[in-house]
Formats: C-alpha cells, sequence, structure tokens
C-alpha cells in the first residue's frame, strides 16, 4: 500500500505550506480496483490471484489490473498529480473519478458523496458542473467560434445565450487569448487550442479540474507555457486540481503532492521533496536519480543542530527555502546561515551540509534537534 504522507510541495516557494491534512477532503478513494478481463469483479477478492503481478495476473486468470487497491485522499485547494510510464493505470484511475470508467471494486466518495451509488442523473451533474475534465485531444467543434467553443459546456447546462457569451468571454480573457474569440480551432496554434479547452473546462466554474496529460503532445516551449498558465491559474483561483502526466519534471513542478504509480498500483505518494528526498524504493529512485536535488528540497533536510553562538549570527533563512537558494545565500555571506521559523532558530546550513545534500548523503531532518 502506497504511503500517506501529506504536506505542501516546497519545489516551488509560491505554493501555499499548509499542512494538506487541515484541509477539506474533496476526493476519497479506498481500495479502487479497475480490472479488465472474463470475471473481472472476482479479481479484488480473490487473495489467490491479488499478490500476482501484471503478467502473472493476466496469464493465469486473462484479466489486466489496471488499477490495483489505490486508497488516497485529495485535498481541497491542492494540485495532486499521478504520474508514471505509460500502461502504469494513471489515466484509467483519473477517469474512474467521475466513472468515465466504472470501477471494479472500492470506495470512491466526492465531498463525501458515494460517487459508485450515484445515478445517472447526478452522475451527469457531476461531470458537468463540479468535476471538469482537460484531455489531451482538444475535443474542439471546428465549426464553432473560439467563444462559442468555450461557451458549449454552459450550453449544455442550459444557460442563456447571452449569459454564458460573457462568461465564456471572462475565460478566453482569463487564458490568454484576448482577441481570438471570433476565430476557429483551425486558426490556431496548439498551444493556443489547448488553451481554449482549459477556458472551456473553467467556463462552468468546477470545483474541481481534472487534467489527462493534457500537455503531452505539445512542443516542448509551448508545454512550459501551459505548465506557467496552470500554476497561475491555481495561485490566483486555488481550485483543486487532479494532474495526470508521464513527465517527472512536470509534476515536479506543478504539483503539491505526487502520487507514482507502477502496474495500477502508487508505489508512493508524496511531496515533491519527499519523493525526490526519500524514494520509497529502487524504483523510485531510478525515476528522480537525474532530478536537481537543490531545485527540489528544502533547508529543512539539510540543516543541522545550532551550536553555541550560532542562533544570532548569518543570515536567516525560512525553512522553505530552496536549497539552490540557500547556496546563494551562504556564498554571499561566506559562512553559515540560520534556518528561522516564527523567530525561532531550527538549524544552521553552511557549505559542508549543503553540498551533502546535492551529492545524495543521507541526511534526514527528524535527526536536528527540535
Amino acid at each position: 500500500m502506497a504511503s500517506t504522507a501529506t504536506g505542501a510541495s516546497a519545489a516551488n516557494p509560491s505554493k501555499k505550506t499548509a499542512a494538506t491534512e487541515d484541509r477539506e477532503v474533496v476526493f476519497s478513494v479506498r481500495h479502487l480496483w479497475k480490472v479488465f478481463g472474463p470475471k473481472a469483479d472476482k479479481i479484488p477478492d480473490d487473495t489467490s490471484v491479488t499478490g500476482l503481478n501484471a503478467q502473472e495476473l493476466r496469464e493465469q486468470t486473462g484479466c489486466t489490473a489496471a488499477v490495483r487497491d489505490v486508497s488516497f485522499d485529495v485535498h481541497k485547494g491542492e494540485v495532486f498529480v499521478v504520474m508514471g510510464l505509460s500502461g502504469s493505470g494513471k489515466s484509467t484511475l483519473v477517469r474512474c473519478l467521475t466513472r468515465l470508467i466504472e470501477p471494479t471494486s472500492g470506495d470512491l466518495e466526492m465531498d463525501g458523496e458515494d460517487v459508485r451509488a450515484m445515478d445517472r442523473g447526478t452522475l451527469r451533474e457531476l461531470r458537468r458542473r463540479r468535476a471538469s475534465m482537460v484531455f489531451q485531444h482538444f475535443g474542439l467543434l471546428p465549426h464553432r467560434s473560439v467563444v462559442d467553443n468555450v461557451a458549449y459546456g454552459l450550453e449544455i447546462q442550459g444557460v442563456n445565450k447571452s449569459e454564458r457569451r460573457e462568461r465564456a468571454t471572462e475565460m478566453v480573457e482569463k487564458v490568454g487569448l484576448g482577441g481570438l474569440e471570433k476565430r476557429r480551432p483551425g486558426q490556431l496554434s496548439g498551444g493556443q487550442q489547448q488553451r481554449v479547452g482549459l477556458a472551456r473546462a473553467l467556463a462552468v466554474d468546477p470545483e474541481v479540474l481534472l487534467f489527462d496529460e493534457p500537455f503531452s503532445a505539445l512542443d516542448p516551449l509551448i508545454r512550459r507555457d501551459m505548465q506557467e498558465e496552470v500554476v497561475r491559474l491555481h495561485r490566483e483561483e486555488g481550485r483543486t486540481m487532479v494532474f495526470i502526466t508521464h513527465d517527472l519534471a512536470e509534476a515536479l513542478r506543478l504539483g503539491d503532492r505526487i502520487a507514482l504509480m507502477r502496474d495500477g498500483e502508487i508505489v508512493q505518494l508524496g511531496t515533491p521533496e519527499e519523493i525526490v528526498g526519500s524514494p520509497a524504493d529502487d524504483y523510485v529512485r531510478d525515476f528522480v536519480r537525474d532530478v536537481p536535488r537543490e531545485q527540489v528540497l528544502t533547508v529543512r533536510r539539510a540543516m543541522r543542530p545550532v551550536q553555541d553562538g550560532e542562533a544570532d549570527q548569518g543570515p536567516a533563512l525560512g525553512p522553505d527555502t530552496l536549497i539552490s537558494d540557500a547556496i546563494e545565500a551562504v556564498a554571499r555571506s561566506g559562512g553559515a546561515a540560520r534556518v528561522v521559523d516564527d523567530g525561532r532558530c531550527l538549524g544552521i546550513v553552511d557549505h559542508a551540509c549543503l553540498l551533502n545534500v546535492v551529492a545524495r548523503v543521507d541526511h534526514r531532518p527528524e535527526e536536528v534537534a527540535a
């Protein structure tokens, strides 16, 4: 079973730092399975096969477990990233959240409501109003203008024409497409088309945005622009987001927490700092091997205990300061820096302990006296 580590990401200092466990739960997932194949519903309760790996399960039962006994919570206002390689089950998992794919077994709640027990009408309203999905393929209507594409979800909801066009125009401006309202999708670049898809999802004012690898087909520079757009929107609106990706850099950039999947299971769940700084196994360790640690880890992981006379000397750094910024501060000061929180000195960082983190010498923050 995956770790249930919580906490806000330290990979981006602008992100909220309140612990996620203090926030309201939006999605609660417990022991979720999605199995494809003959008699799939029998698999989750059959202990003789649940421990088999993916290949053994297929050989013995003819079934594929795309999602295997997955449990996690998504908290209000966080960006929850699910990442993994192709075939890991991440896209199947996000589709299970709104029953675009029907789960085989397990518990699934949104705001305390049993999603698996919802009738067709209630489920339709959930998809139309409460949880909007942004897909990799934009699905724009080629004969409609940008503003009419953005307004499409509101039209389905029965919103009158003047109101939906006003709302759509506002969303077009929000995603940076002002002035292009009358263009057709064929007159837009790939990045612009994806912005239309994002604006369409935002227009219905959903509680949750679900992204299924939305930027994977875009050129690297356009992809980065779209990532920055998501960061900006989240900073401005604080909207809950579930983001699916196979790209580790994208996951680290966007996620407050990351669930790393392999063969349908979550092998580690934690903040970017926890994923990079304390990999759960060799698979995760290999995944993060080439990540620049100084751009993800914070001084919490590098600081050493305070010695006599050090508590009032040197520059003060917050505990969520990135190692890369701390290296610069220590280099400028020519000595050690203090890690200070609410006026209390938590520890000291100097050249040696910062270098230890960058060089992957294990140094756990719990070793530092509180």
